[in-house]
């Protein structure tokens, strides 16, 4: 109630980069009063055994993660873990720092509950994102399972791009419980054609190499877009099953702009990047469920794009998800979001 009539409005006064800036800061900062973490985790976490699910060989708490982009850099973990989620998941993140596109590059779209963002893979590199992950590992007392969701420079040619992957691979492999293998965000030039067959079984290929050796290899999954065909679609649940990554995160942002209420000048204005939030909510259920029938129940599925209410978590874990993430629709409707989504799904 206190977000939706006071912080939002107040955020949304804000450009949304800014305000995401603000909000996490503003978060930080209350941790510091003595008391304010006790009562805000009392407030905003539940635990319950009917929560706890299995999935790829991980334990989480509950199904609700937090998905990549919110906390690229992973400066946030500990004031993020407050908030209720049974796992984060930080990045895009690249072998080197690099600015991302220029601003504006960051668009809300309110009447469509939805964000259109062009951000190009702004981090500072994989070796910050490293130290601060064993940093929190080392002082927390609030473990959480935490993704590590990778991708390619801007820079390097799609010919070089898994050595790119291989790197943050093996600089991430010893923080993070799990990988996301970024190859479906709109805005790196060329990063979608690793989408395809030939290109994207070899850089799995080569990840799992690297990975099946170790005593306890980790879990890789494919982020993918919305806006692939059917035929792409089991392609790609065809190298997946060949290739024994551990699963597909659907979906990504979205190239489309159809169906807004938004006026078409105003989208034409903002220009290119992915769409995501509500309009999303309708094909990523989709691909779900299509990808949950070709998985022969031999590879997990997280679940995310256009997750505003526990109803809608509901209807991507019905469509065939093990998990789901959020991210849009805390920005419309609030930190309180993870909590109201596990209330409704305890047994």
């Amino acid at each position: 109630m206190a977000y939706k009539f006071f912080l939002k409005p107040l955020f949304f006064l804000l450009s949304p980069e800014s305000a995401h800036r603000f909000a996490l800061t503003l978060l930080e900062f209350a941790l510091k009063f003595p008391g304010m973490e006790w009562l805000l985790r009392r407030m905003l976490t539940l635990k319950n055994p009917s929560l706890k699910k299995e999935v790829a060989g991980m334990h989480f708490p509950n199904p609700v993660g937090l998905a990549a982009g919110f906390d690229k850099d992973a400066r946030h973990l500990h004031a993020l873990s407050v908030l209720g989620f049974g796992f984060i998941e930080v990045g895009t993140v690249t072998p080197l720092p690099q600015p991302g596109n220029p601003k504006p590059r960051s668009f809300r779209l309110p009447k469509d509950e939805a964000l259109i963002n062009r951000m190009g893979f702004n981090n500072q590199g994989v070796d910050v994102a490293a130290a601060r992950i064993m940093h929190y590992r080392n002082s927390s007392k609030y473990p959480v399972i935490i993704g590590g969701n990778i991708g390619k420079n801007k820079i390097t040619p799609n010919e070089k791009a898994v050595d790119d992957y291989v790197i943050c691979f093996q600089k991430l492999f010893d923080v993070v419980d799990y990988f996301v293998v970024n190859v479906s965000s709109p805005n790196t030039p060329g990063l979608r054609k690793l989408q395809e067959k030939g290109p994207l079984k070899e850089l799995l290929q080569r990840l799992q190499t690297l990975n099946l050796p170790h005593e306890n290899p980790k879990p890789i999954f494919l982020k993918i877009a919305p806006d692939l065909t059917n035929e792409q679609l089991n392609d790609i649940a065809e190298i997946i099953l060949e290739t024994k990554i551990a699963g597909v995160i659907a979906t990504n942002t979205t190239i489309s702009r159809g169906g807004l209420k938004t006026s078409s000048s105003q989208v034409e204005k903002i220009g290119a990047g992915g769409l995501s939030g509500k309009p999303i909510a309708q094909r990523s259920t989709e691909i779900i469920r299509h990808l949950k029938a070709k998985s022969q129940n031999r590879f997990a599925i997280m679940g995310v794009g256009g997750i505003h209410s526990a109803a809608d978590a509901k209807e991507k874990l019905t469509a065939g998800a093990d998990l789901v993430q959020i991210y849009t629709g805390m920005i419309y409707e609030g930190p309180g979001l993870p909590k109201q989504i596990n209330r409704s799904l305890m047994k």
